[in-house]
């Protein structure tokens, strides 16, 4: 067995303290602290800087504040200014699900040095419900999207951003699709445990149909037109749909009752 890695959390947030602060408390409760926790701050209003200046912040901790042209660049900004072996990306408003988490993440890539990345299960909100879901990654159902891989789940070692590029600044919501699909072929791995815990009311959840649509672009710039795909994509439309009506909540309620909620 190796050493664990040293691990950088980038946390991006715009205008949104309250969120920021719990994302931050999860990361100080850890039984084994990162190596960095970079905050990218691309507010307009001034009071994440201001928080980071007043308040004391562990020595691992570095707030910048300046403008940024949207997620994709304010991601790779972070990149850019981390200097750990294994980086993940840990939105303000998601939290680290509980003080273990990277100390279990450290010991998998300790077990296994040739490791490029892993993911782990999340819990979420859903259907008015808080559940954990997430299945080991599949290459060949890269046209199901995300569906069970989770991007503040995902902890990847820098070299990846060397080999295959940072993040798609074209991109608004799917950039972490797009950055999937390009490392689908290196050596990973999946931790069947909730690595965190998911804001339902972030950019992707909220914007959950135009996701959809700017994920169907991406797998069609890596993989062609897929029927596959193109089915996949219609029926999520309709499930999301369904889910948020009361017919739909409760059906999904019954699903969880029976233990189904990760299929």
């Amino acid at each position: 067995m190796s050493a664990a890695p040293r691990i950088s959390i980038v946390t991006i947030c715009r205008d949104n303290p309250e969120e920021l602060m719990r994302t931050c408390a999860s990361v100080d409760a850890q039984a084994v602290p990162p190596f960095e926790h970079h905050i990218v701050d691309g507010s307009t209003d001034g009071r994440i800087g201001a928080w980071c200046r007043a308040v004391p912040q562990p020595a691992y901790r570095r707030c910048v504040s300046d403008p940024d042209e949207g997620i994709s660049d304010a991601f790779n900004r972070g990149v850019a200014r981390s200097t750990g072996d294994v980086l993940v990306m840990l939105n303000a408003g998601d939290r680290l699900h509980d003080d273990s988490v990277l100390s279990r993440v450290g010991g998998a890539f300790a077990a296994d040095p040739s490791l490029q990345w892993l993911h782990g299960s999340m819990r979420m909100r859903r259907g008015g419900l808080w559940v954990v879901i997430g299945k080991p990654f599949e290459r060949r159902l890269l046209y199901r999207g995300m569906r069970s891989t989770f991007h503040p789940t995902m902890y990847v070692r820098r070299e990846l951003f060397v080999r295959h590029g940072g993040f798609d600044k074209s991109l608004r919501i799917a950039m972490d699709y797009d950055f999937l699909c390009r490392i689908a072929g290196e050596r990973h791995a999946f931790i069947a445990y909730p690595l965190a815990d998911f804001d339902p009311d972030g950019v992707s959840s909220t914007n959950y149909l135009r996701g959809l649509a700017e994920m169907q672009r991406v797998h069609r710039r890596h993989h062609g037109f897929s029927a596959a795909h193109w089915l996949w994509r219609w029926r999520q439309v309709l499930l999301h749909r369904l889910l948020h009506s009361p017919l739909g909540r409760r059906l999904y309620a019954l699903k969880v009752r029976l233990g189904w909620e990760n299929r």
